[in-house]
C-alpha cells in the first residue's frame, strides 16, 4: 500500500481561495443532507505542547479523516490524514497550515454569502495575523469590497497587514489607530485575534452589520462584548455542538440570560435555506466560526483530487 504525501508548498499551489470556498459550501450542503458528520476538537497536553485532534467523515466523498496539529512556543504544525471510506486504507497525508487558513477563510466567506448584505462594501478587521488575512481573502472573494480597515494594538503589525493585503485585495487597506475605527460604519466586521478579553463593543455596530467572530475557540477567551450578542438579530455557528464546547464568546451571554442555545442556528441549515441568515437589510447578523474537521476534510479531498490530476505529491510505502 502506498500513501500520497502532499507538501505545504504543493497545497499552496493547489488551493486558491475560490477552490476552498466551493469545497466548504458543498460540504455544508452535505451536512444538511445527512451525508457528513463532524467530530469536535479535543486537546491533550504536556508541559510544553498541546495536541489538537478533530475528525470527520463524508459518505459523498467516500472518505474519512482527521486533522492533528501541535502548538507550542516553537510554533504550530498541521497535518490532515485521509482514509478510504470503504476499505479504511490510508490514502493521503497532507501538510495543512495553508489548508487550515484557507478553509477558515472559506467558511466565513460562505457565511458572508448568506448573511451579509449583498451591497456590503466596507470591511473592518480586528487582528493582523495569518487568520485575519485569510478572512479578508475570503470576504473579498464573495463581496465587492471597496475598503478594508485593520486594527491591531501593535502599530507595526497593522501597517504590515495593510501593505501586504492591499495588492492582494486590490482595494485600499487602511491601518487605524483606534479599535472603534475598524467597526463603526463598517458593513462587515471580523474579529480574528488571540485576545482573552472582548475587543468588539456593541455600541460600535451600525444597523445592517455582519459580524464574523473567529478568533476564540476556547471557553476562557472572548472577543465579543455581551452587548454584541444582545444586538445580533441572527446568530449562526459552523457547529452548535462545537460551540457548546469551545465558544468563549457566548459564555457570559449565556450566564446572563442574554443568549439561549436554541437561538443559535447551524450554518448548514442557512446554506440550504431551512433558516434565514438575514431577515432584513437592517438586521445585525453574527457568524461564530470555530473551524471544523469536516471543512478540513472537504478542502483536503479537493487538494488530493487536484494533486492526482497534476501528478503532484510523492508516494510513501506505508
Amino acid at each position: 500500500m502506498t500513501v500520497l504525501h502532499i507538501s505545504e508548498s504543493e497545497v499552496r499551489e493547489l488551493l486558491p481561495m475560490p477552490v476552498a470556498i466551493e469545497a466548504v459550501e458543498d460540504v455544508f450542503r452535505r451536512l444538511a443532507a445527512g451525508e457528513a458528520m463532524n467530530v469536535p476538537r479535543r486537546r491533550a497536553r504536556t508541559q510544553h505542547v498541546i495536541l489538537h485532534t478533530m475528525s470527520a467523515g463524508c459518505s459523498g466523498y467516500g472518505l474519512v479523516g482527521f486533522k492533528a496539529y501541535t502548538s507550542s512556543l516553537q510554533g504550530n504544525r498541521f497535518h490532515v490524514v485521509i482514509y478510504d471510506g470503504t476499505t479504511g486504507a490510508m490514502v493521503a497525508i497532507i501538510e495543512a497550515d495553508w489548508l487550515g487558513q484557507m478553509r477558515t477563510g472559506a467558511a466565513s466567506a460562505v457565511a458572508t454569502v448568506y448573511m451579509a448584505r449583498p451591497d456590503a462594501r466596507e470591511v473592518g478587521v480586528f487582528g493582523s495575523g495569518t487568520q485575519a488575512r485569510s478572512q479578508v481573502r475570503g470576504i473579498c472573494a464573495v463581496r465587492q469590497v471597496s475598503e478594508v480597515r485593520v486594527y491591531s494594538p501593535n502599530q507595526d503589525h497593522r501597517e504590515s497587514f495593510a501593505r501586504d493585503m492591499e495588492p492582494i485585495c486590490g482595494v485600499p487597506v487602511l491601518p487605524v489607530h483606534r479599535p472603534e475605527e475598524a467597526a463603526m460604519d463598517m458593513d462587515i466586521v471580523v474579529t480574528a485575534t488571540r485576545s482573552r478579553e472582548p475587543v468588539l463593543r456593541g455600541e460600535w455596530l451600525s444597523e445592517g452589520t455582519h459580524i464574523v467572530a473567529m478568533g476564540s475557540n476556547a471557553l476562557n477567551r472572548a472577543e465579543l462584548e455581551v452587548d454584541v450578542i444582545r444586538r445580533a438579530d441572527i446568530i449562526v455557528a459552523d457547529s452548535v455542538d462545537q460551540c457548546q464546547i469551545e465558544a468563549g464568546d457566548f459564555v457570559t451571554a449565556l450566564d446572563q440570560g442574554v443568549l439561549h442555545w436554541p437561538r443559535v442556528l447551524e450554518l448548514a441549515d442557512v446554506v440550504v435555506g431551512r433558516q434565514t441568515g438575514r431577515p432584513t437589510a437592517e438586521s445585525i447578523t453574527l457568524f461564530k466560526s470555530l473551524g471544523l474537521a469536516i471543512e478540513d476534510l472537504a478542502v483536503a479531498s479537493r487538494v488530493l483530487e487536484l494533486a492526482r490530476e497534476r501528478g503532484l505529491g510523492r508516494e510513501l510505502p506505508l
